[in-house]
């Protein structure tokens, strides 16, 4: 019999014969109370029934972190997929975007969700909670998944075993019900019980806690311009028929993807222009204010509106923000004791107030500069003035907060917020997360111009997402418009670039599982060319190859 070595985080060891469950030693695995709704062996995260069969490290995942609520709501959302099988049986539930802490939904039924109907899917998930189903992960044959998915009416997770054909399926089951995840479930149903099922627009709201504050929601606080993006493009992808990675598969097998590429890029230009005519609608603007998270495209978007703004006879000039930071030693620093460079007061909002004043008062001001080696700011004899056609292009996190420009009137400001909020989905109940998009895309252009390894840039991803949380998503409903920057096929092509740099992430290093969880993601596309990009594309800023100048 072959005897695995198991050893746990505080250095203790067992000794087992051939495998062994995770679930039987949770004991072992500490936490001091805190619970435990996944393991990592070898830093690979895998559901607490899955038996470990290999000698490894073992470590907990507590539902009180970001993994463990990745788990949690993934789980979510498969009790919810049971719940509408058994109470639509004739329709498809269909998962969108993420709104605050939720996923939004609709039936496929073409008609709204009644109140009623909400109600009889909480009470229906409610049921399968109490009776603590398990969760069953299993293998079956291509042709059993095939014919499974066929009876469960999932056609675009049917779709995607055409594109995607190994000759075992790993499913989940519960009772009768089954559906594909790309990461691990819960291994039972009886520890979801905080969630909330809230009627929203056409479809409600899945509503789940915040990973730091797994027993209880937070306060729903309403996007409305989002969700219209949103909306736009998801009646779009309809009307197109592709709506799912399955579908986008389909094109490239196909030899149809050039035109969907064509149709794809010439819409986020009109969006674009369509912005530039709101900023000429408005006369007053004198300054563009654009911001967004981390790899949402800022750089070329202002460059893209910049082109537009000079089609209506504008001459835009842009500032820098990054030329305004105080310099080091006046930079505050974060709880760990590292300098805080996102902050808003490592930037100098006093200069910049001022020479925006006198911009817009006709006068010449001189434009700071900042070495980002020293650490100091100074100035090397840059000018800047403003001409009657002349309009200000600024790009950072803080454009949508009023305390970085509250010298400048308000109708002088013009503010965009950017969001990568594809509206593709991976399959049926997979969908496609912001985050992820704007990831992967950080992980290429990190590597291409950076060099990064994509284990350095998974490393620093929680900090930027923290960030994000506090200085650019809370003014999002500030901006006078909104734009998404996803491409529907970017997805194809960062593939191509990325699956190599993460396949380089080992079982050594504590970013393998969030390695792992993208290797796995990214299994779901076909491949498509760099050559398939046009050069103004938003996606030549993280390829290389752009038309554009950095």
């Amino acid at each position: 019999m072959k005897k695995i070595t198991i050893k746990f985080t505080d250095n203790s060891s067992i000794e087992v014969e051939n495998e062994i469950r995770p679930v039987t030693i949770l004991e072992r695995l500490g936490g001091n109370g805190r619970k435990i709704i996944a393991v990592k062996a070898d830093n690979e995260i895998q559901s607490l029934d899955t038996p470990v069969d290999i000698s490894c490290t073992l470590e907990p995942v507590f539902l009180d972190t970001k993994e463990g609520s990745a788990i949690y709501r993934r789980s979510l959302c498969f009790v919810l997929a049971a719940a509408a099988q058994k109470l639509f049986p004739t329709a498809r539930l269909l998962v969108g975007h993420s709104l605050g802490y939720g996923y939004y939904y609709t039936l496929d039924t073409g008609k709204p969700l009644s109140e009623d109907q909400i109600s009889a899917l909480k009470t229906q998930m409610d049921k399968i909670i109490s009776e603590d189903k398990v969760i069953e992960t299993e293998f079956i044959s291509y042709k059993e998944a095939c014919e499974l998915l066929e009876k469960l009416n999932l056609t675009e997770t049917r779709k995607q075993l055409n594109y995607r054909c190994p000759a075992k399926i790993k499913i989940n089951r519960m009772d009768d019900f089954s559906d594909v995840y790309f990461g691990p479930l819960t291994s039972s149903t009886g520890c979801l019980k905080v969630f909330e099922l809230k009627p929203y627009h056409e479809g409600f709201l899945l509503r789940f806690p915040k990973h730091d504050s797994p027993d209880s929601l937070t306060e729903f606080k309403d996007q409305p311009k989002l969700f219209q993006i949103y909306k736009r493009y998801k009646e779009w992808g309809k009307r197109l028929n592709v709506t799912s990675a399955a579908s986008l598969n389909q094109l490239i097998h196909d030899r149809q993807i050039t035109d969907f590429i064509n149709i794809t890029e010439t819409l986020q230009v009109k969006c674009i222009s369509d912005i530039a005519a709101q900023i000429q609608e408005k006369k007053t603007a004198r300054v563009v204010l654009i911001a967004g998270p981390s790899s949402s495209g800022k750089t070329t978007t202002s460059k893209k509106l910049s082109l537009q703004l000079q089609a209506l006879g504008y001459t835009p000039k842009v500032i820098s923000l990054d030329s305004y930071y105080v310099g080091r030693a006046e930079t505050p620093k974060d709880e760990n004791g590292n300098y805080d460079y996102e902050c808003l007061e490592a930037l100098n909002i006093k200069l910049l107030n001022e020479n925006l004043v006198d911009l817009f008062e006709g006068k010449t001001i001189k434009l700071p500069s900042y070495d980002f080696h020293e650490g100091v700011s100074y100035f090397k004899g840059d000018t800047m003035n403003l001409g009657p056609s002349d309009i200000l292009v600024m790009e950072g996190i803080h454009g949508l907060n009023d305390k970085l420009t509250p010298l400048v009137p308000a109708e002088y400001k013009f503010k965009i917020y950017l969001s990568a909020l594809t509206q593709l989905n991976l399959d049926d109940h997979n969908r496609i997360a912001t985050s992820d998009n704007r990831l992967i895309r950080r992980i290429v252009r990190d590597s291409q111009f950076r060099g990064k390894s994509a284990a350095d840039t998974i490393g620093m991803w929680d900090n930027v997402q923290k960030g994000e949380r506090l200085h650019i998503f809370p003014f999002q409903n500030n901006a006078d418009a909104m734009l998404n920057t996803a491409l529907d096929y970017e997805l194809a092509v960062l593939k191509v670039y990325a699956e190599p740099l993460l396949r380089c992430v080992t079982p050594n290093q504590k970013e393998y599982s969030e390695a792992s969880r993208l290797l796995q993601f990214l299994n779901f596309f076909s491949t498509l060319p760099a050559t398939a990009v046009p050069n103004q594309s938003i996606i030549r800023e993280f390829i290389g190859g752009s038309a554009f100048h950095y």
